[in-house]
């Protein structure tokens, strides 16, 4: 590891951002992967007869029922731990794919610029002009229902927000020593990218996949409510909101506790994202004189 680098993750160890940012999702990640282990009921089992429980801490709680249950007799939080799988898988790769579209086409356009970047740049412009819920809801009634579905919706809508940036932030690179260094040295056009442009942008481009990432939770969670998404038997935060919205003046912790989730998983990937940006960004490393 290069002495930069290494420069880097001893700043990114000490931000306190970052690191409140990774215990909550190393504790949500944990929690998804052993669902079928932490959640004390299957997240589909209902019991008729105890319906809208309270909390246990409430009065008429149950234990067998830490938060309660549902309309149905469902147990909410096994339905919030198998939630945050929905949530996580729908983050991490929905995050990916918009950022590997957006990133290639950025790099393309800052490269090349000429004819590469109006295209790239009018494809943008024109893309942003819709509204983003808009539009995700018009590809998923002309694409279908179904959590993959959605990812492809949110990669198709929000590949612009890395293209943008990182085109912005490429052709600022480009202009610099080391680059016209490269092509001195018959560097290939995609080894000078690969090995120049990119790590450049690199930190940049973390920073956004981080705030995509809290992006893609939103999404999906609103995509769910509205039946969009994962089917209707399937525990996910937007659905847990949308079943209990009749009920919410009677048994407002249906609400609560899916709303508490999805903003505790948001507020983590926002946190992350500025923590890296301020241990990251060149700029304000030098603006505060620690580089």
């Amino acid at each position: 590891m290069s002495p930069r680098a290494a420069a880097a993750l001893r700043r990114c160890a000490q931000s306190p951002r970052v690191i409140v940012a990774a215990i909550i999702l190393i504790a949500a990640i944990a929690v998804a992967l052993f669902a079928p282990f932490l959640a004390p009921h299957s997240p589909q089992d209902q019991d008729l007869i105890n319906t809208l429980l309270p909390p246990m801490w409430a009065v008429g709680g149950d234990p067998s029922y830490p938060l309660g249950t549902d309309t149905l007799g469902r147990c909410i939080l096994s339905r919030l731990i198998y939630g945050a799988r929905v949530a996580l898988y729908v983050a991490f790769v929905a995050a990916t794919g918009a950022m590997l579209l957006g990133a290639a086409l950025a790099l393309l356009a800052s490269y090349f610029g000429g004819w590469v970047d109006w295209i790239v740049s009018r494809m943008v412009d024109i893309w942003m002009a819709f509204p983003p819920v808009v539009l995700a809801l018009i590809l998923l009634v002309g694409m279908g229902a179904g959590v993959n579905k959605v990812i492809l919706a949110i990669v198709l809508i929000d590949w612009t927000r890395f293209c943008r940036v990182i085109r912005s932030e490429g052709i600022v690179v480009m202009k610099r020593d080391y680059i016209a260094a490269a092509r001195l040295s018959s560097f290939t056009n995609l080894q000078i990218m690969l090995k120049e442009l990119l790590p450049a942008v690199s930190p940049l481009l973390i920073t956004l996949l981080s705030l995509e990432m809290g992006i893609a939770v939103i999404v999906e969670a609103i995509m769910s409510f509205v039946g969009l998404s994962v089917e209707p038997d399937v525990a996910a935060w937007g659905v847990m909101i949308a079943d209990a919205r009749q009920t919410m003046n009677q048994a407002p912790w249906g609400v609560i506790f899916p709303v508490f989730a999805i903003f505790l998983l948001v507020l983590a990937f926002n946190l992350m994202g500025d923590g890296l940006r301020r241990a990251l960004d060149t700029r304000l490393l030098i603006s505060r004189g620690a580089a």
